[in-house]
Order: structure tokens, then C-alpha cells, then sequence
């Protein structure tokens, strides 16, 4: 939701940040060693929805923290 004034996102409407640190490098598993992310989740980035990529944070961190 756009504010009508600005065109900026409403208050509440922050999309939600890549959780990318610039150290770009995958596994074997096809996983990111700086985020967590997977190869997949990477290019779905882009086009996920707001949810989705909350969705994507936490499994990203959840597999950081697992090393």
C-alpha cells in the first residue's frame, strides 16, 4: 500500500531488507556462506512476496546459526 501524497510505501509497509552481506559464496549444498540463503531463494528474491521473504530470513538464519 502506496501513500496517496507521497508514493512512497504507507507506515507499516517496509519491505523487508535481502538479508545478503556481500560475501557471496555457495556450498556443495548450493547454499550461500554469507546469508544462508539457498541458490533457489536467492533468485526468488525478486518476486517474493513480503511473507515469503520473511519466510526466507528465518530459515537463512536458522541454517547460519547450525553452521
Amino acid at each position: 500500500m502506496k501513500s496517496e501524497d507521497t508514493g512512497e510505501p504507507a507506515s507499516g509497509d517496509t519491505p523487508v531488507a535481502s538479508p545478503c552481506r556481500r560475501r557471496c559464496c555457495l556450498n556443495e549444498a548450493e547454499r550461500c556462506l554469507g546469508c544462508g540463503r539457498l541458490l533457489a531463494e536467492i533468485l526468488e528474491w525478486g518476486h517474493a512476496s513480503d511473507e515469503r521473504r520473511r519466510i526466507i530470513r528465518v530459515l537463512a538464519e536458522q541454517r547460519l546459526a547450525l553452521g
